[in-house]
């Protein structure tokens, strides 16, 4: 079963790019320069921490939405026609 996971994130990043790349790749670019600034700039760990599983969160779940909507457009072309 995750070889086809794997598969479709692929696909999903070869269908939709920019989509995929803002909603899944940009959030945890995100992430890991707040915990580099944190320690660079010495702010305490735990609110960068708390950030970073923030943005890995909506990273997954952002992710997931849009995977979702991708099968929808596909299984269904009038979705595709009415938004």
């Amino acid at each position: 079963m995750p070889p086809r996971r794997i598969s479709s994130v692929v696909d999903l990043f070869r269908a939709d790019p920019a989509t995929s790349s803002l909603l899944g790749i940009c959030p945890l670019v995100l992430a890991i320069g707040q915990l580099c600034n944190s320690y660079v700039n010495g702010v305490s760990p735990v609110v960068s921490i708390a950030f970073a599983v923030a943005m890995i969160a909506f990273a997954v779940v952002a992710t997931g939405h849009h995977a979702a909507e991708r099968r929808l457009r596909r299984l269904d072309p009038q979705f595709a026609d009415s938004n």
